[in-house]
């Protein structure tokens, strides 16, 4: 983005420079709109007083290009207008040379119709040439001319900042009375317009001293090849080297203009035609037709790893119970279903000792658990296995040993006894004693106080 200039004034790129200043292109923030920003090159105090002359113009017309607005940051002014962006007739005539005359009649008459509005605010332009008259990208349209740069021009009757020996001014476009130290004048302006057209008509840079003196030898020549007679009366006008004998209003010349178009001859056909391009060119990166473009987060690169391959839907698998102690998805386990009781087992005798009548032995009770716990395999963690129930024997009949688990496997040992959960007695009893001697203390104190 550009410098942005008094808080408003973002500048984009320059597109002309002059006598006292750069010319830009700049983005207005407040009105949100393109202008073309003026901004003073030199900070002496007499190009400051001429660009406050010039900024202090206010003329509205269509074809003239007059100072909008200024603005100042530290030791930086400038002034704003309306952005053209045709170019000037420099432009036009480095493009297409020598104009069609009645192409060189509108553009006349346009530049008359603004000069006339200048001089009705009693301003004298002093600077009028090609690169000072700037034209609107109409295309193959009809042509629109603006009058601009009124950077030396003065009101009638204000003090000048020259002296009476100084002229300033384009040199090629003075009228003999500017060279010999007379005060500016209106028809100083209009001799200066006589010479824009005999350039616009021959495509070169008239020799405004070679042309007054013939004038002054010979009078008014005729009619140069290639521009109507009609025409050039009007041009010779303008062109006369006495004051008093040239046009002396702008409106007088447009009058005598629009009576010389009605005898020049019909356009000859496409040859007539001009374009008027854009000579602007393409706005910088980070710029639109409607103004800066926001600036957007760049978009995400996309991942160079390769998609997983689409894994094709298999046929479900036949429903078989699941295999006991597996591990689900949540980390549990599934128990196997518990096994039926099984119904009650006699027993196996004793061996009688051989002195002792045999005697049969007493029936064991009946308990509803199996004589084995479940498997190792399903029992939950830090659960033991339940002891086997202890039968009395009967009177007289031999101790009988613990019956094995079903299967041939040896008996799981008797769990031994889990300690209850805290401190042992001996630790448990002084820490109670001590806080109830504290307990006492806090009682004591309180009801001390």
């Amino acid at each position: 983005m550009g410098e942005v200039f008094a808080g408003r004034y973002e500048l984009i790129d320059p597109i002309g420079r002059g006598g006292v200043g750069a010319v830009w292109r700049a983005w207005d923030q407040r009105r949100r709109r393109y202008v073309a920003a003026k901004v003073l090159q030199q900070s002496d105090a007499h190009a400051l007083l001429r660009f406050v002359r010039e900024q202090a113009l206010r003329i509205d017309h269509p074809h003239v290009l007059a100072p909008a607005s200024w603005a100042a940051d530290d030791d930086k002014v400038l002034f704003t207008m309306d952005l053209v962006r045709g170019g000037s007739l420099a432009h036009l005539i480095g493009d297409y040379g020598p104009l069609p005359p009645r192409f060189v009649c509108t553009l006349l008459d346009q530049l008359l119709s603004g000069l006339a509005a200048v001089h009705a605010e009693g301003v004298v332009h002093r600077d009028i040439k090609p690169a000072n008259i700037l034209l609107e990208a109409t295309g193959t349209g009809r042509p629109h001319l603006r009058l601009s740069d009124f950077g030396i021009s003065m009101r009638k009757g204000e003090p000048r900042l020259t002296g009476t020996d100084y002229v300033v001014g384009t040199p090629g476009y003075f009228a003999p009375e500017q060279l010999m130290g007379e005060e500016p004048d209106f028809p100083a302006d209009l001799f200066a317009v006589g010479l824009v057209a005999l350039y616009l008509l021959q495509g070169r840079r008239p020799d405004s001293q070679a042309l007054v003196a013939h004038f002054l030898a010979h009078g008014t020549p005729g009619a140069p090849a290639g521009i109507p007679e009609s025409l050039w009366q009007v041009v010779a006008g303008l062109l006369q080297p006495d004051p008093q004998a040239r046009f002396r209003t702008a409106n007088g010349a447009r009058k005598a203009l629009a009576s010389a178009v009605e005898l020049l001859p019909e356009p000859g056909g496409e040859g007539d035609e001009v374009e008027v391009f854009d000579q602007l060119g393409p706005l910088p990166a980070g710029y639109g037709p409607e103004g800066p473009v926001p600036v957007t987060a760049p978009a995400p690169v996309p991942s160079r790893t390769p998609a997983p391959h689409a894994v094709p839907p298999q046929a479900p698998a036949p429903s078989t119970p699941p295999p006991p102690a597996s591990a689900s998805e949540t980390g549990s386990f599934h128990l196997a279903p518990p096994p039926r009781p099984h119904p009650p087992q006699a027993p196996a005798p004793a061996p009688a000792p051989a002195s002792a009548s045999a005697q049969p032995p007493a029936p064991q009770p009946y308990s509803p658990y199996p004589a084995a716990p479940y498997p190792a395999a399903v029992t939950p963690q830090y659960q033991a296995a339940a002891p086997p129930q202890a039968t009395a024997p009967a009177p007289g009949a031999a101790p009988t040993a613990p019956s094995a688990p079903a299967g041939g496997g040896a008996a799981l040992p008797t769990p031994a006894p889990r300690r209850r959960p805290g401190p042992p007695p001996a630790v448990a009893v002084p820490v109670v004693l001590l806080a109830l001697a504290c307990y006492a203390v806090a009682i004591w104190a309180l009801v001390s106080a």
